[in-house]
């Protein structure tokens, strides 16, 4: 997760979400502390993703299940 600039966003679970332009991993930080990567995510999907307006109902129906991902804290 180096240098990866992390976006605060309104919704009831996610506190922020970030994005790796090169290596296109998509970082998820969860109200409850939590950090997952997300990998070979599209930079559309993370966009679509920051524009959503229910960013929770956004990863479920189009990232959780969709991508490789590691809880990494």
């Amino acid at each position: 997760m180096n240098n990866i600039e992390m976006i605060d966003v309104r919704s009831s679970t996610i506190r922020s979400i970030g994005y790796d332009y090169v290596e296109e991993i998509l970082v998820v930080e969860f109200k409850n502390r939590s950090i997952y990567e997300y990998y070979n995510v599209s930079e559309m999907i993370f966009q679509n993703f920051l524009d959503a307006r229910s960013k929770g109902t956004y990863l479920g129906k189009h990232i959780r299940d969709k991508y490789k991902y590691k809880r990494i804290k």
